[in-house]
């Protein structure tokens, strides 16, 4: 298989928690190309946002033209778009590039700082339109106007339930048709949840930019994002980033192995026993 191109168009975060630093690990652990096309540049870390500096129009669409007209796309992933005159300017480019787009449409930081302005989710409507698929949490699906009215208007979501109340985490797939997928599991418990976003829809690019169909990009998408979470190197005192340079699902068959499930009846022995092999002890729970 060839190496994906996948262009991202977004944020830059200092902290390197999220935006193109995250994109960038996702990308590069599924096995593909990054290029990148900057929005603006963060001043961040794991406990808020300082500051934001949008960068010019121009130079975004520059950083667009110059890797289309050499290297090419297979897939874009859009985050954080800076202003609503690069928004809709990279709407109107979007038309002549011909790859699926996958947009993330970042409004809020995961410690809670705004990322855009209402003019900025305005203009979201537009590159909308050209969005192979867009993946909103529930506070954006709200602002963006809703299930009902997303999906009438021909909008396929990938809406996440990170934000729901419970044990249980609940991902639905949804279209004009009504529900194409849904996707349940157990609520991974930590605070090491900033870039969740960006790495989930980076995830998928790379998938559709591989040639897999939408549900099954979404599928591996979510196993790297949780294996991510697991892997988080608990830096920082807040929200901190995940460990996506620890999870390798890019290399082997279609069919690999990721995972053993051994039963014992002495778990302080069994434990002692892998720590003596070497092995990382992710979860100490009995």
């Amino acid at each position: 298989m060839s190496t994906p191109r996948i262009l991202i168009i977004a944020g830059s975060d200092s902290g390197g928690g999220a935006g193109i630093q995250a994109d960038i690990q996702t990308v590069t652990m599924l096995g593909g190309h990054a290029m990148t096309a900057i929005t603006a540049v963060t001043a961040q870390k794991t406990l808020g946002v300082q500051s934001v500096h949008p960068i010019p129009t121009e130079m975004v669409l520059a950083q667009i033209d110059s890797v289309v007209s050499d290297i090419g796309v297979d897939a874009i992933k859009i985050g954080m778009i800076g202003s609503a005159e690069t928004a809709l300017a990279v709407a109107t480019r979007l038309e002549s590039i011909g790859a699926p787009v996958v947009l993330d449409p970042v409004m809020v930081s995961t410690s809670g700082s705004p990322l855009a302005d209402q003019a900025a989710i305005d203009a979201m409507e537009e590159l909308m339109g050209w969005a192979y698929v867009t993946t909103p949490n529930l506070p954006e699906l709200e602002t963006l106007g809703g299930e009902a009215d997303l999906t009438a208007r021909g909008e396929i979501l990938l809406i996440k339930g990170g934000h729901s109340i419970g044990e249980t985490v609940v991902d639905r797939l949804v279209g004009p048709e009504g529900e194409m997928a849904r996707w349940e599991d157990s609520r991974i418990i930590t605070e090491d949840t900033h870039g969740t976003g960006c790495t989930l829809s980076s995830a998928i690019a790379v998938g559709l930019g591989q040639g897999l169909d939408l549900p099954e990009a979404v599928s591996r998408a979510r196993t790297f994002v949780r294996l991510a979470l697991r892997g988080a190197p608990e830096l920082g005192g807040g929200h901190g980033p995940m460990g996506q340079g620890k999870v390798r699902l890019d290399l082997g068959p279609p069919m690999r192995l990721n995972q053993i499930t051994v039963p014992i009846l002495d778990y302080a022995a069994s434990r002692d026993f892998y720590d003596t092999l070497g092995l990382t002890l992710i979860v100490d729970e009995p």
